[in-house]
């Protein structure tokens, strides 16, 4: 049985959540995520639980490493923990999902002790081959809270029996362990090579809950990358004009 710990949830578009302890309860964060922590709370870092649990969070993208902080003083303490960029924390009552929630590799944050990060291999070859950020997901596991993060706006919806959503692979955030994931080619020649939603697309089947974010990951580094390497071309003709320009208006008489 997890730690029962209270939480609170501060901000719009760049959340933290900050976790309440009482005496002995701990939470477990990945590295780097912790904004503050008050006197009394004692960090622990390790690998959770050995060599093979450190690489295991490797294959999702998460650190070799997770961060344990207990309550060690008198009374209730309190620690905090930041979105990595902007977007919405989502807290996850396991007890409310029989134990069980899938999520992408990469969006979780932290959860109560006793919270098991495991790693949820897609079952297909085709969904494991061609999926991208859909290949390897994350799977909780125990009962109590844990968090995950989501970027951009947060959809959440309900799958009825046998309803399909057809997703984005990387704007799949996290789903119940009632739904059916898959991944399947998007179809069509112009499709794949003009359409500008790769190759491949997550298909989920209720029942059950879905989690989605407007903004992955990916998108938001394609962008940033993409956006980096037009200014360095301009900033590169720039320099070449003004040399040229330089040259041409240098009065010196050889």
């Amino acid at each position: 049985m997890a730690d029962m710990v209270d939480y609170k949830i501060y901000g719009d578009d760049m959340q933290l959540v900050e976790i309440e302890l009482d005496p002995g309860e701990g939470i477990r964060a990945e590295v780097g995520a912790m904004m503050y922590m008050e006197e009394g709370i004692v960090m622990q870092t390790n690998t959770g639980g050995g060599l093979f649990r450190g690489l295991k969070r490797m294959m999702t993208g998460e650190s070799f490493f997770i961060t344990n902080f207990v309550q060690n003083g008198e009374g209730k303490g309190h620690v905090a923990f930041g979105a990595p960029y902007p977007g919405k924390i989502v807290p996850i009552d396991l007890i409310e999902f029989n134990g069980t929630f899938i999520c992408q590799k990469d969006s979780f944050l932290c959860a109560a002790n006793g919270i098991e990060i495991e790693v949820e291999f897609t079952k297909r070859i085709g969904t494991g081959l061609f999926g991208g950020e859909g290949f390897i997901l994350q799977r909780l596991e125990g009962h109590g809270m844990a968090f995950i993060h989501a970027g951009g706006a947060l959809i959440e919806r309900q799958l009825q029996p046998g309803e399909i959503l057809k997703v984005d692979t990387g704007c799949v955030v996290g789903f119940s362990k009632t739904v059916n994931y898959d991944v399947q080619f998007i179809g069509g020649f112009t499709n794949a090579l003009f359409g500008g939603e790769g190759l491949f697309i997550a298909t989920l089947k209720g029942p059950g809950t879905i989690y989605l974010q407007s903004l992955p990951f990916s998108r938001l580094a394609d962008r940033i990358n993409a956006a980096a390497k037009y200014q360095n071309k301009g900033e590169n003709r720039n320099m070449s004009r003004g040399f040229i320009g330089g040259l041409f208006n240098d009065d010196r008489r050889f």
